[in-house]
């Protein structure tokens, strides 16, 4: 297992550099196999709005792993917002606590007012991980449309990362290809691993071995991923990044990895 952090070259475009030596995560990695992929989760009622009663959304917001369906406690979020009609509405304070995988984690509901696309969004506090010696903090997005508008989708919510989709990131079908711009700090991520999870929520599959379990893709040079979507359901795609600054722990200056996460449905046809 390798580590990665982020750094802009000349031309302003981020790209990645390997960062070898005695780290903690790479130890346990080889000691212990494959470690399984951390995704931040906002999973909406519905991903697109098109009857009235789909109007009433809930959404769930949580920390896991999702295609092994193996939960992570969630404190509180730092911000839960939404951005629609190109303004932004504070949620935080009408975050729930629920419970996910067996794990705390947050819902909220939220009523649709008027037709267009709303990007919802979570700034998660810092979560330790001791098996990976480091920090994590995974900025995650989804989006709703609703009532035949879809303008905006490929607006930036001005995360500190973020994924920005390049492709519609609702109502596509399971076998689509996906596309999206990773960006950091406002700029194009080059060369950064994406990693693909399925949200396994009914627990209707399983991996042939645990290499299948994250799917991974790299970014080209203008940080553009691709990815075909194999079947239909709740897909999440994870940026990671570490950041430039070190975070205290008990003395110590620790890592803090950045993820940049969306998630969107893709669907099979209806038949007649």
């Amino acid at each position: 297992m390798v580590h990665w952090f982020s750094r802009v070259n000349g031309k302003g475009v981020l790209r990645r550099a390997m960062v070898r030596g005695a780290v903690a995560c790479s130890l346990v990695a080889a000691t212990y196999g494959m470690a399984l992929a951390h995704f931040g989760m906002v999973i909406p009622s519905a991903s697109v709005a098109v009857e009235k009663d789909q109007a009433a959304l809930s959404l769930q917001v949580s920390f896991s792993h999702p295609m092994e369906l193996q939960g992570m406690d969630m404190a509180a979020p730092q911000e839960f917002a939404v951005i629609a009609d190109g303004r932004k509405t504070d949620l935080t304070g009408g975050l729930e606590a629920a419970t996910v995988m067996g794990h705390k984690a947050w819902k909220a509901e939220y009523q649709i007012k008027r037709p267009g696309v709303a990007q919802f969004y979570v700034i998660p506090r810092l979560y330790w991980e001791p098996a990976e010696d480091c920090y994590i903090q995974h900025l995650t997005k989804t989006y709703v449309a609703s009532f035949g508008e879809e303008e905006g989708w490929d607006v930036p919510a001005g995360l500190r990362t973020e994924i920005v989709p390049l492709t519609r990131p609702f109502a596509n079908y399971a076998g689509n290809v996906f596309q999206g711009r990773v960006l950091m700090e406002g700029k194009p991520v080059a060369g950064a691993v994406v990693e693909v999870e399925y949200y396994n929520k009914e627990g209707r599959y399983a991996a042939p071995n645990e290499y299948f379990v994250t799917q991974s893709v790299l970014t080209d040079a203008d940080g553009v991923f691709t990815y075909a979507v194999p079947w239909a359901g709740w897909w999440g795609f994870a940026a990671l990044n570490t950041a430039p600054e070190k975070i205290d722990n008990n003395g110590e200056k620790k890592d803090l990895e950045l993820g940049a996460v969306l998630w969107t449905e893709f669907l099979e046809p209806m038949k007649k």
